[in-house]
């Protein structure tokens, strides 16, 4: 065997060995000691960018989980509130209904029964100024998408988060033709040889129905007043139209005119007499009405959708949901403008994805008395619940037309804020827990270290690491073998 001493391979070998063992076992250390198997890039580059982005996502859904959480609270604090605005109103409905007892009431009744609802209102006003989430007002308005319209007989009644803000000038609406009511006009007057052999006229509406017989001797006046009143009393949603000055003669023949109080085209009514013309075409035989006509015309220059007096902006559209009221009995002249409508969209915008775009609106609308309860058709001339009286019985009946309406109003919204919550912020939430939960372990399969296998591992290099360096002891004493050669 040669021996040299400008080099000692076995010695360079095995410092080699020892080098890379003790790098091996410092891994293991490492890796034993932050419990991640990938401390830096260099342990694994492509493991750490995709480690890295699972952090970043894994951040993002525990925020959205957060989001979430937060927009649900909101929506609880709203409804606590709306549930108060809708026991007020029952409360308010109750006083109606008294002061529509016109039989046991005094002036001093009616007059408290006025005071009270007034109070009514200023709560549930109170209740929509006051209605907070921290600092933002939730039921005031501003959370919503707020409109205006400009124009003869337009009425802004609502829209929705879909629908986009108007450009400078609003949106332009265009009527192409005005809603009718389903109507039926006698083509026989009702004179009183028709009135003196006993005519009968039925009528149904609504699963209600009458039937109305002439009595022999009345006037022609007499029997078109009696008949307008059993129709009232009826229930049934139609009424008698009057020509004005026509009850000059009691005894002068007369064409009978009913029509549905409803506008559009789903409200029809059936009428049936025993004079050919008198009502129906033919004698003892019904005819359904049901020749109304849902508005029709352009929103911004989409297409709308009518149904009776109400307008709506077709998806997928810039006017998405805005719903306005044409109450025109005529459309404008062609190419000429029923007016505008402005629109500022407010609506809540919820981020509840760990991505960019990830997020979905709600609109919360304004519960203020003055935008509860439009659109009523009445008698008293009561445009919203802020108007309403109760000072008459004829005014306590249309009282609670409105109250209904706001009623339903505020109970469809709560309903439409529930299915939100449920369905939007609730479930996505149950999703965002879920995948929160799959993402975090497939972060940790790529980045965490298996502490068993890392221990056995450096079990295994400790033991290497004292045998390297036991060799290269063991190395270093093969020089001295030449001094013995020296020394002889």
């Amino acid at each position: 065997m040669p021996l040299r001493i400008n080099h000692n391979i076995a010695a360079i070998n095995s410092h080699r060995n020892l080098t890379r063992n003790t790098e091996v076992q410092n891994k293991n250390l490492e890796r034993l000691s932050s419990g991640l198997k990938i401390n830096r890039g260099a342990d694994s580059p492509a493991g750490l960018i995709i480690s890295e982005r699972m952090r970043a996502q894994i951040a993002g859904l525990r925020q959205a989980i957060d989001n979430s959480e937060t927009g649900i609270t909101m929506l609880q604090t709203a409804e606590g509130a709306l549930e108060e605005v809708n026991r007020t109103l029952i409360n308010a409905r109750q006083l109606a209904i008294s002061s529509a007892n016109e039989a046991v009431n005094d002036e001093s009744m009616m007059a408290a029964n006025q005071q009270e609802f007034e109070d009514t209102l200023h709560t549930i006003d109170r209740i929509a100024s006051i209605a907070n989430y921290g600092k933002k007002a939730i039921l005031d308005g501003s959370m919503g998408a707020n409109g205006v319209a400009a124009g003869d007989h337009l009425e802004f009644i609502s829209a929705t988060e879909k629908t986009q803000s108007s450009p400078v000038g609003g949106y332009q609406v265009e009527i192409r033709e005005a809603a009718t009511r389903s109507s039926v006009r006698g083509t026989v007057p009702l004179t009183q040889a028709i009135i003196d052999a006993g005519e009968q006229l039925t009528f149904s509406e609504g699963g209600i129905s009458l039937n109305f017989e002439t009595i022999a001797g009345e006037s022609v006046e007499t029997t078109m007043n009696r008949l307008e009143k059993a129709v009232i009393e009826s229930g049934m949603n139609i009424e008698m139209v009057r020509i004005p000055g026509s009850a000059t003669n009691p005894d002068a023949p007369q064409l009978l005119n009913f029509r549905h109080k409803e506008y559009g085209s789903e409200h029809s009514f059936q009428v049936a007499s025993n004079t050919s013309g008198v009502l129906s075409a033919q004698a003892d035989t019904s005819n359904i009405i049901k020749n109304g006509l849902d508005v029709a015309g352009f929103i911004g220059g989409e297409l709308g959708l009518g149904k009776g007096q109400i307008l709506t902006g077709s998806l997928p559209t810039k006017v998405s949901g805005l719903k306005i009221r044409y109450t025109g009995e005529s459309a404008p002249p062609p190419g000429k403008y029923a007016g505008s409508v402005t629109l500022s969209q407010n609506s809540l915008v919820f981020h509840v994805g760990p991505n960019v775009d990830q997020s979905t609106s709600f609109s919360l609308r304004s519960i203020n008395s003055k935008k509860l309860g439009n659109g009523v058709t009445n008698d008293s001339g009561f445009r919203s619940l802020n108007d309403v009286e109760l000072t008459e019985a004829s005014k306590a009946q249309d009282a609670i037309m409105i109250i209904d309406k706001a009623i339903e109003e505020i109970t469809s919204f709560r309903g439409k804020m529930g299915a939100f919550q449920k369905n939007d912020l609730e479930s996505n939430l149950n999703y965002l827990r879920n995948a929160h939960e799959n993402v975090t372990n497939a972060e940790s399969i790529i980045r965490d270290a298996d502490m068993a296998e890392e221990m056995s591992a450096f079990a295994r290099n400790q033991i290497l690491v004292e045998s390297s360096t036991a060799m290269l002891a063991q190395a270093n004493q093969t020089p001295m073998a030449v001094l013995k050669l020296i020394n002889g």
